[in-house]
């Protein structure tokens, strides 16, 4: 009797949750075509869909989506404890007969209970807290305060994961331009190579010519395959940041050389991040619910009134002596007035340790503002380098490409060494790589500056 019957039908449950998933994913973003290769899809997406998406599905920002609505529901249940308490009770008892005794315990007489062996009541009771020194809205707003702090948790979280899912989609799009700059460059030496050994025939070079540019040949196409791995990691880094199978394949639409905002746009943000940084924020209701701490600790030093009713149904009358065989109804409403007069000294250290916290914490924002300043006006001047190394380096391919047909013309005349080419060729290369490195970078450190602010 086997027992592999199940595990087929395993597979299959979860081969059809992949495909009901990256349907529902189609749904959602335009997909340029996939090829069904061991279950691997391929979605044309930008950086602004990956974005979206990202904040949409990550583990994190849904766990934080949560506990935001957990912290909504207790906001829902301290408002709710403002109304009054009402109370409904009732209890019925059955008693045994009832023994006298005398001279101790020598002697001993038993009899019924009087009026009658039963006993039960009814009623119903409702107290109503009119003053309390405040304590019942500072529970408020303390509650309060734990719903803006993980609402601001999320767009934290929101944040950072906009922000590390942009960073490996650049790193994608670098990448990718790698690829095409290796396989360029891979062309190029076998091209190379090619000629070299057609000049070797006519004895115009000598054999370590053709022997290192093999040796070149051979070292591209590893740089090539290496690349390629690089793509997969950084691929799979993607789709988990994103919540997706690891059966799909992101194939960017975006470019490195998408227009970049400039730097006069970016003022209002640096100017404003101080004060919208996710960090800042989040100290500043740490500092507002230490403070409502402070006022419900303050509030238990102050005398509370209340409002209370009752109304019930009782058996048997001992409102009467001797208690009557009859049943009965009353009830009263009525104030109650209570004051802690040990609160006094026992609380004492309690609202002091309260108020140095505040302190504390105030300090503790004030380091979080400079430092926020300090890290956004540095990116600030990185992003003005990095836009300006952009327009150096375009200038430097151009300079490169023209240097290298320049000196392979030379070389196929014999007019230079081989050393100069293969110099020219890696210049050229590295130019190119250059300028999509300062590119992505550029967009890096733009998307950074939104986090950093507050508003990504």
């Amino acid at each position: 009797m086997t027992r592999s019957a199940p595990y087929p039908l395993f597979f299959n449950i979860k081969r059809r949750f992949y495909f009901i998933l990256t349907q529902c994913f189609s749904l959602v973003f335009p997909v340029a075509g996939f090829s069904q290769d061991n279950l691997t899809e391929k979605y044309n997406l930008s950086l602004e869909e990956v974005i979206r998406f990202a904040k949409k599905q990550n583990n994190s920002v849904q766990a934080a989506r949560y506990e935001e609505q957990a912290a909504l529901e207790d906001q829902k249940d301290i408002d709710k404890a403002a109304l009054p308490n009402v109370q409904v009770g009732s209890s019925y008892q059955r008693f045994s007969n009832l023994t006298l005794f005398t001279d101790g315990l020598s002697h001993s007489d038993s009899g019924a209970r009087k009026p009658s062996s039963n006993s039960a009541n009814l009623g119903i009771e409702a107290t109503f807290n009119i003053y309390s020194g405040g304590k019942q809205r500072s529970l408020q707003k303390e509650q309060h305060t734990r719903l803006k702090l993980a609402q601001i948790n999320t767009m934290d979280l929101s944040g950072n994961t906009a922000f590390y899912t942009a960073s490996q989609y650049l790193e994608l799009i670098r990448l990718n331009e790698l690829q095409k700059f290796i396989s360029d460059q891979l062309k190029r030496a076998q091209i190379r190579l090619e000629n070299i050994q057609s000049l070797y025939k006519n004895q115009k070079v000598t054999k370590s010519d053709v022997l290192r540019a093999q040796v070149i040949v051979s070292n591209v196409e590893l740089s090539l395959q290496q690349n390629q791995n690089d793509i997969a990691i950084a691929n799979q880094k993607l789709v988990v940041a994103m919540n997706l199978p690891d059966s799909i394949t992101i194939i960017p639409t975006d470019s490195a050389g998408v227009e970049k905002p400039e730097v006069e746009s970016l003022s209002s943000l640096i100017e404003k991040a101080e004060n919208s940084a996710f960090i800042v924020q989040k100290s500043g209701e740490n500092i507002e619910l230490q403070r409502t701490r402070l006022k419900t600790l303050q509030s238990d030093t102050m005398p509370s009134l209340s409002f209370y009713s009752s109304y019930g149904l009782n058996y048997p009358n001992y409102l009467f002596f001797p208690p009557v065989d009859q049943a009965y109804s009353i009830g009263f409403v009525g104030l109650k007035l209570h004051y802690d007069i040990s609160s006094l000294y026992k609380s004492k250290d309690r609202i002091t340790a309260a108020k140095l916290r505040v302190k504390e914490l105030e300090l503790i924002q004030q380091d979080h503002r400079n430092s926020v300043r300090s890290e956004i006006k540095a990116y600030y001047i990185k992003y003005n380098e990095a836009l300006n190394r952009i327009f150096v380096n375009e200038k430097s391919v151009e300079q490169a490409k023209l240097n290298y047909k320049i000196v392979n013309t030379k070389y196929l005349n014999q007019l230079s060494l081989l050393t100069d080419l293969l110099d020219a060729d890696h210049l050229y290369q590295e130019s190119r790589l250059n300028l999509v490195s300062a590119q992505t970078e550029a967009l890096r450190i733009y998307y950074h500056i939104l986090y950093t602010s507050g508003n990504l």
